[in-house]
């Protein structure tokens, strides 16, 4: 059984930053359970582009509101509470915060912890890869 807190885990090593957002890591690669979980904080105000082309991956809406807008069709979506999207296609998307949009996500295969965004909006393939954040754009 693991049992963790969120409260601790925003003070080691998997609570991880970068621009415009911040990502509580509960559950990674070598916790065995084939996906990770992560509670990310999302700043308002930031425009969070990403495109997750490895992974899949699914958000839950906690608390804060905001807009995610489908790359490939153009359609926007409203985020508050209570909502989830799925990144089943690896869709291309951006997201942008009014408030501060906490969420509870999962990525299938599960990230190792030390991920960021590359230059395309993904993660790397490769699990045990980390690269540097992105530049801004």
């Amino acid at each position: 059984m693991i049992v963790r807190n969120l409260n601790a885990i925003r003070k080691t090593d998997r609570n991880v930053r970068s621009d415009g957002w911040a990502s509580a890591r509960m559950l990674l690669k070598d916790d065995g359970m084939g996906f990770s979980f992560h509670i990310t904080t999302m700043f308002a105000g930031s425009e969070l582009k990403m495109h997750y082309q490895n992974h899949l991956e699914a958000v839950f809406v906690l608390k804060g509101t905001g807009t995610i807008e489908d790359l490939a069709t153009g359609k926007v979506h409203k985020l508050e509470p209570g909502v989830l999207y799925a990144l089943n296609e690896h869709d291309r998307h951006i997201v942008r915060p009014e408030t501060d949009i906490l969420t509870a996500c999962a990525f299938n295969p599960p990230v190792t912890g030390k991920e960021v965004h590359d230059a395309s909006g993904a993660y790397p393939a490769d699990a045990e890869l980390v690269r540097e954040p992105a530049p801004a754009d």
